[in-house]
């Protein structure tokens, strides 16, 4: 199939952007990476009469570290991230993650904002926030504001963006010393939509385990913090995972999609809360 007929404008300014989003308002989209919208438009599921391409906005593809955060910009493709020495050093959550995204010639073109902004519950990035206690920052014609990544996901592809708003920066406080990170996921092919995945963070001191985040993915309609299952593990250590895959069952009862039962995903999501949390006590 082709695209419907739209109107295209590559927008030289932010300001120009909300300008656009106020006149045009619902049958406006924003052009990034363009990897899922594309798709969409070809297949006649999204039809707006006026694509704003914002790829050339300067500011909102870089990475910025300071001690105790790094800022990343909404157009940081995935590739960049996956190549980040500073991204592997402080952030090695995203890193892991990264090459479970599609396959690299998504990753070459797809945004990090784009993604998020999506809201796809199959998403990495999306749950990798989650776990590390990430603040959105969004941009709007009356000035900015920060939501918490836990806060900003509604609903399937719904977020806490308003009309006329724009994803611009995520902030991610850099996990102390003692903090580890394991991602894992499972699909069915290689750079395929997981069926079930698992962003998971904690303090680990001398084999024990403190302060764990377990935000999964494929499993409910946003990611899935499994809040049971953390506190079960508080204090335990790294190998006794038995408690928090018991646990999950009081936090989410999984989706079912086309090719896997919500049984067959609550299985997949202890065995991977088990891989994870030997990854973390390794």
């Amino acid at each position: 199939m082709k695209a419907p007929a739209f109107d295209y404008i590559r927008a030289r300014s932010l300001a120009e952007v909300f300008d656009l989003l106020e006149e045009h308002g619902d049958s406006a989209k924003l052009l990034a990476g363009g990897q899922s919208l594309l798709a969409a438009l070809n297949m006649r599921l999204s039809s707006p009469k006026l694509l704003i391409d914002i790829t050339r906005l300067s500011g909102l593809s870089e990475i910025t570290v300071r001690d105790s955060a790094v800022t990343i910009g909404a157009l940081t493709t995935h590739a960049a991230l996956e190549r980040s020495p500073e991204i592997r050093q402080r952030l090695p959550l995203l890193a892991q993650a990264a090459p479970h995204i599609a396959h690299a010639a998504i990753r070459n073109v797809g945004t990090f904002g784009g993604s998020l902004a999506l809201a796809d519950p199959a998403a990495e990035w999306p749950a990798c926030c989650v776990a590390l206690d990430a603040q959105f920052v969004i941009g709007g014609k009356t000035g900015t504001r920060k939501i918490a990544a836990r806060a900003f996901f509604k609903g399937l592809y719904e977020t806490a963006l308003r009309p006329g708003e724009v994803l611009t920066h995520v902030e991610i406080p850099v996990p102390g010393p003692d903090y580890r990170s394991a991602f894992v996921e499972l699909a069915q092919r290689r750079g395929d939509y997981a069926i079930v995945g698992l962003a998971a963070v904690a303090k680990v001191a001398r084999g024990t385990i403190s302060d764990l985040r377990l935000a999964f993915l494929g499993v409910a309609s946003t990611p899935a913090l499994a809040r049971k299952a953390m506190a079960a593990m508080e204090g335990r250590r790294a190998g006794d995972a038995a408690a928090a895959a018991k646990a999950l069952e009081q936090d989410f009862s999984p989706v079912a999609d086309l090719y896997s039962s919500a049984a067959t995903k609550m299985q997949l999501a202890r065995v991977l809360t088990g891989r994870a949390l030997s990854a973390l006590g390794a």
